[in-house]
């Protein structure tokens, strides 16, 4: 039988050294795009193939790579299985291999994408991926509809694992842990439910956002506000996404965030920069969800700066993760909490209750960007 293994054990990939800001500020700003036209935010991926691959797991956890600018996972699939590095997405609920690592079929390989175990797809091409073998997609299964022939939609591993017994709710914790290195293990997803271990406080649950196109993805609703009362953004949609690396915010919010700040656009990464004193006067950002108030402290609104050249920046500059999502408040989509954000705080995607839940950790308040 094949597998498709999911282990907790450390795993590593790299952070690619020609990454520049600019190209990943485009890199997310093409996500949320095609996320405000309700659309799987991955492509072009061509000649995609669906292989039916049976599923079993090692544990209910597995740990996560920080490479500094999304997480992924290293995933057995086959019998004996080959090692993928599978970017962990939120936004997206296929799991397929072959951007990197070519996949090489086992004798229990079936090319079928209507069997009851876990369907893998099998790219024989793809663009825009570096350093990853495809994506690890634990999102909503409806993103799954039309992405395969002969079949409605596509069980993600969540839902197999639920389906099958091996956990008693459908519900993904994640934890990140902050980092000023990258290819560092210091995260991890726990698929059944939260992991108490990891956060602080209560955890604190509200319903996916009913409106669209947020309502597609693991949509919240939230306030933003700057420091003591700058209203960034009033109540609205918008999404909870590991694929996404920054902060993004409506440009009207990004704007009023600007100016609060007195940030400066700096040319040459695209991202906004602040002077120390700028930084010393720096106030939190809060975030209202279902009647909570999470703070993002000003330490947790800066780029680590042990990795600003690998961004292409300065040494000693500092360069804030909020930017402009690229289209106005009142699309249905004016936020994505990012890498950045999911970085300072605990996070739960249950499909059961159609829920996201938040917590505080320990690493909320740490200084150590």
């Amino acid at each position: 039988m094949s597998r498709f293994v999911l282990r907790s054990v450390p795993f590593a990939t790299r952070l690619r050294a020609t990454l520049g800001a600019r190209e990943l500020l485009e890199r997310d700003r093409k996500r949320a795009a095609k996320l405000l036209a309700g659309l799987s935010p991955h492509g072009p991926v061509k000649n995609f193939k669906q292989r039916a691959l049976a599923s079993t797991i090692g544990s209910d956890s597995i740990d996560v790579t920080d490479t500094g600018v999304t997480y992924t996972a290293s995933v057995g699939v086959g019998n004996p299985a080959t090692q993928y590095t599978l970017l962990i997405d939120t936004g997206g609920s296929n799991t397929w291999v072959g951007a990197g690592t070519s996949y090489n079929p086992t004798s229990t390989s079936q090319d079928s994408g209507n069997v009851v175990n876990q369907s893998i797809g099998v790219a024989s091409s793809a663009q825009g991926f570096n350093d990853v073998d495809g994506i690890l997609g634990v999102g909503p299964v409806d993103l799954t509809q039309g992405t395969v022939s002969n079949t409605t939609e596509v069980p993600t591993v969540t839902d197999n694992l639920y389906n099958q017994g091996l956990i008693s709710t459908e519900s993904l914790g994640i934890f990140y842990e902050p980092s000023s290195t990258t290819d560092v293990a210091n995260g991890e997803l726990n698929f059944g439910g939260p992991d108490s271990t990891k956060y602080t406080g209560e955890l604190n649950y509200v319903p996916i956002t009913s409106t669209a196109p947020a309502s597609n993805y693991w949509g919240i609703d939230q306030s933003v506000t700057y420091g003591n009362g700058t209203t960034l953004l009033n109540t609205t949609a918008g999404i909870v996404d590991t694929g996404t690396t920054l902060l993004l915010l409506a440009t009207d919010a990004f704007q009023a965030y600007q100016q609060a700040t007195g940030a400066a656009l700096d040319q040459t990464t695209g991202l906004l920069t602040i002077s120390e004193t700028q930084y010393n006067q720096l106030q939190s950002i809060y975030f209202n969800i279902g009647g909570v108030t999470y703070e993002l402290t000003p330490n947790a609104q800066i780029w680590p700066r042990a990795l600003n050249t690998v961004l292409g920046g300065q040494q000693n500059r500092i360069y804030l993760i909020t930017s402009d999502l690229g289209s106005p408040s009142g699309s249905g989509l004016d936020f994505i909490n990012g890498f950045g954000w999911l970085q300072r705080f605990y996070s739960v995607f249950d499909t059961t209750n159609g829920q996201v839940g938040i917590a505080t950790t320990p690493y909320t308040d740490a200084e150590t960007d």
